[in-house]
């Protein structure tokens, strides 16, 4: 079969085209035919090296992909041959809260991960798609959907009525804008491009913000709010955003911290967060079960997974490239077997 490794050392220039004997599931495992793969900011760094610079290689990249169950081990009941699954991306976390033990076996890093034509996985590991889900659709699943489904909704506890506030209009970004919509809350999105903001209200964002033009865009959602501030932030960009998200949030509101785009380290004032009863609730997906129950509110209220751009098996570096631009709304995607 092909693969995709990352090779002798990181770097984007090491990411090759090449062969893997096929692989044959053992007890617990299942077997699939890759159709398609997405690609998440985590991706990009894991072939760069900023991830993990002590990964060992060759790699297999990409935590995310959709495939069709093509051979079941010893003791499978879930999943069975020709069933349309998405990879989990922790493959040992099935249910309940996180553990060390169960944070370890995450695809893509350390594990190798779906950027191949054929891949085993725990049986565990998997969970069925819904149908009416196109297959580059369903593999934008497994980390930006749980993500921001754990941020709201598992973590978050959000509920009709309150008010969100996005950052950009990446994977998490956009699938936190359409979760939180069809359970009644409304969307504050920030981003640089007027464009983007555009396509944000065409989905249904109650409020938008240009945080170049409007670097003080915390307190601008303030006063959108009334001056109460927003409930919840999903923070992706880390360091070099959250003291406007501090400025953003309401008294007891939640920052569900996910992504590092603008920084990891940076001089905090811990004060707010102290006398406002603010709650930084880091972010790492979810688990199988919150995967589950996050299907069945997509199907119920035919969620459709904003696919920014699918590139063929062969274009593969692109699609990393096209990550490595910013430019993209919504998810990136490699078609495999398709």
């Amino acid at each position: 079969m092909r693969v995709y490794e990352i090779q002798e050392s990181f770097g984007l220039e090491n990411l090759r085209l090449t062969e893997r004997p096929d692989p044959k599931p053992g007890p617990g495992q299942v077997a699939l035919s890759v159709r398609a793969a997405s690609l998440n900011y985590r991706d990009l760094l894991m072939v760069r090296g900023h991830y993990n610079p002590r990964q060992p290689l060759p790699l297999i990249p990409c935590s995310d992909g959709v495939g069709v169950v093509t051979a079941v081990g010893e003791g499978v009941s879930k999943v069975a041959v020709g069933d349309r699954v998405a990879s989990c991306f922790f493959q040992t976390w099935s249910d309940g809260p996180p553990t060390a033990d169960k944070l370890v076996g995450s695809l893509g890093g350390p594990l190798d991960g779906m950027l191949a034509e054929q891949v085993v996985l725990s049986a565990d590991g998997v969970v069925r798609v819904p149908e009416y889900l196109s297959d580059p659709e369903a593999a934008s699943l497994p980390c930006a959907a749980v993500t921001a489904w754990s941020a709201l909704v598992e973590q978050g506890q959000m509920r009709a009525g309150d008010t969100v506030l996005v950052q950009g209009t990446g994977g998490v970004s956009i699938f936190a804008l359409q979760i939180a919509q069809v359970l009644g809350a409304r969307v504050i999105v920030t981003s640089s491009s007027d464009a983007k903001l555009e396509r944000a209200r065409e989905m249904g964002a109650w409020q938008t913000i240009n945080y170049t033009e409007d670097p003080a865009w915390g307190k601008t959602a303030r006063r959108m709010t009334e001056g109460s501030g927003v409930d919840h932030v999903v923070e992706v960009g880390g360091a070099g955003t959250l003291e406007q998200s501090l400025k953003a949030v309401r008294v007891g509101g939640q920052i569900s911290v996910i992504g590092v785009l603008s920084g990891v380290s940076s001089e905090l004032n811990v004060i707010p967060i102290l006398m406002q009863n603010i709650r930084l609730q880091g972010i790492l997906v979810g688990s199988r079960s919150g995967f589950q129950r996050m299907n069945a509110i997509f199907a119920a209220h035919h969620i459709r997974p904003v696919v920014d751009r699918s590139f063929g098996f062969a274009e593969a570096p692109d699609a990393f490239r096209h990550m490595a631009s910013g430019g993209h709304f919504g998810k990136i995607c490699i078609a495999v077997n398709s």
